[in-house]
């Protein structure tokens, strides 16, 4: 995947030929429209201008997006990709009303058309050229992480769908003199607005900030666990900045006898290699671990079984033993969907009192950030 500036150079190219095809169609479209007095063909053409004005905004939102860093905005400005993959949602459902309202008056005014050979053929290359249109902007979408880029390519590909359409009606206008836009329109109008609805629902969400990928989520704490005196990842929580920014923390567990020497040396051997392989910002923290003796091995037995008596319960970890004050710490990960998850770390606390009296105990919840 291209990074910072090459990334940017490559969107605007890509964005460059969308405009460069879609103002072509709106040229084409428009003379057979106004030729043919079809008024589906003269939507279509508008269409394709909101298809280029898309591009524009693309094109706009990518450079702000990669301006670097500064002191209003530390975190960089990536997140504008989002809020331009809104306007251009915003873009796709106008173009759907438009659609959907002329074409109801087309259904109860029908009007005549005329269409020729030559107008059928325009329609039919102007087809071709928006499929193919959609699939490239797609393909360079997700070569270049770019929700812009795939969301334009996605409302070309429902273009086509709507040029097919408009086809189809001018199909059936030569061979049977029946004027059917307006149904066909229709129905295409439903699925433009549900495409806009689905474009603006994910952009909406990247800004509220949705959980990493899985896969991710398990590859970097393979990694971390891959270094030596590292006995667990937990905690991995990352925040999206844009497609090309993550930043975020983790909590490993390490033997509680280390340095401050070694731990400093380890975390910043992780936090590098984590940024060199994934691109990640990562802050580590540490859980220090103490289950050598046989008491603390025999509670965090009896902390494990606890845990395990509650399907809501994903997760234990960062168990600690204190023996000077016989205090012992743990922190659960409960499913969002639990009601109460308090009252079961406080029964959980309760029964490891009751088992144990002499031991203080404290369960601290967590939440599922990244699977």
């Amino acid at each position: 995947m291209k990074q910072g500036a090459d990334r940017t150079r490559e969107i605007v190219k890509v964005s460059c030929r969308g405009i460069a095809v879609n103002v072509a169609l709106v040229a084409f479209k428009m003379l057979v429209g106004f030729l043919a007095n079809s008024i589906a063909v003269i939507l279509d053409a508008v269409n394709n201008l909101s298809d280029a004005l898309s591009s524009v905004i693309t094109i706009i939102g990518t450079k702000i997006a990669g301006k670097a860093a500064d002191k209003k905005h530390p975190y960089g400005h990536g997140r504008v990709e989002y809020i331009t993959s809104s306007i251009i949602a915003i873009i796709v459902l106008v173009a759907g009303v438009t659609s959907l309202r002329e074409s109801i008056e087309k259904i109860i005014e029908p009007g005549e058309t005329n269409f020729k050979v030559y107008s059928v053929m325009i329609i039919a290359g102007a087809v071709a050229a928006k499929i193919l249109l959609g699939l490239y902007f797609r393909k360079r979408g997700k070569e270049l992480n770019s929700s812009s880029l795939a969301t334009s390519g996605t409302d070309a590909l429902f273009d086509a769908i709507l040029s097919t359409a408009t086809l189809i009606s001018a199909i059936v206008a030569m061979a049977w003199g029946v004027n059917i836009e307006g149904f066909l329109g229709v129905g295409i109008s439903v699925f433009i607005l549900k495409a806009g609805i689905e474009v603006m629902r994910e952009a909406i969400s990247n800004l509220i900030g949705v959980r990493i990928d899985s896969a991710l989520a398990e590859q970097l704490k393979e990694k971390i666990v891959s270094f030596e005196g590292v006995h667990g990842a937990y905690d991995l929580i990352l925040h999206t900045y844009g497609p090309e920014q993550l930043i975020g923390s983790v909590h490993v567990e390490l033997d509680d006898d280390l340095t401050a020497r070694e731990i400093d040396t380890l975390t910043r051997r992780i936090t590098a290699d984590i940024y060199r392989d994934f691109g990640v910002i990562l802050t580590v923290g540490i859980y220090a671990t103490n289950t050598s003796d046989e008491i603390s091995r025999e509670i965090r037995e009896a902390a494990k079984s606890e845990t395990e008596r509650y399907p809501q319960i994903l997760q234990m970890h960062g168990f600690y033993m204190e023996h000077t004050q016989k205090v012992v710490s743990l922190d659960i990960i409960v499913d969002f969907g639990a009601e109460n998850p308090r009252e079961i770390a406080d029964e959980i606390c309760a029964r490891l009192g009751e088992r144990f009296p002499d031991y203080r105990f404290y369960v601290n919840l967590d939440r599922d950030f990244s699977g």
